[in-house]
């Protein structure tokens, strides 16, 4: 870990409540609001996030799997989302979510007309707004937690 956790604390709980309570706090509502009031379909949502975490390389967001109603993405899911470009695995939703975490992440500047027109025939701008406020959220907290060295101890709380 980057930051020193006194013994016995828990080290999401110490970073994230304890030592900056007044944004740590605020920044866990916003992390928790995103899985519990999401709009967005399972496998959208989590090819989205796997790609994130796959950028951001944390350790805890690349072993969650998101579940809904007893229902997670198949095991394979991972994989396809790492070839989003190329697998037949996903549908048009689920592969401009892909994307759209990669340029996101890595080309904001380069997201162009032809881009938004794409999404624009799939997700409503209300999914698109919560889509973008979904992936800022993990790009944030999951590079957070792992420039942090925390995302090796991180839980995410049961809603």
């Amino acid at each position: 870990m980057n930051i020193d956790i006194p013994e016995g604390k828990d080290p999401i709980g110490y970073v994230w409540g304890e030592m900056v309570p007044g944004i740590g706090v605020a920044a866990s509502n916003l992390s928790l609001a995103v899985y519990s009031h999401t709009t967005l379909g399972l496998r959208e949502f989590e090819a989205a996030r796997l790609r994130i975490a796959q950028i951001n390389g944390c350790v805890f967001c690349l072993d969650w799997r998101t579940e809904r109603d007893g229902v997670k993405v198949e095991e394979e899911f991972a994989d396809a989302v790492t070839e989003w470009r190329t697998t037949d695995a996903f549908d048009d939703r689920t592969r401009l979510a892909a994307e759209y975490a990669e340029r996101y992440a890595l080309d904001h500047h380069g997201i162009d007309d032809e881009f938004w027109k794409r999404m624009a025939e799939h997700y409503s701008q209300k999914e698109i707004v919560e889509l973008s406020m979904s992936i800022g959220s993990w790009l944030a907290f999951g590079r957070l937690n792992h420039v942090l060295g925390i995302d090796t101890v991180c839980v995410l709380p049961k809603f």
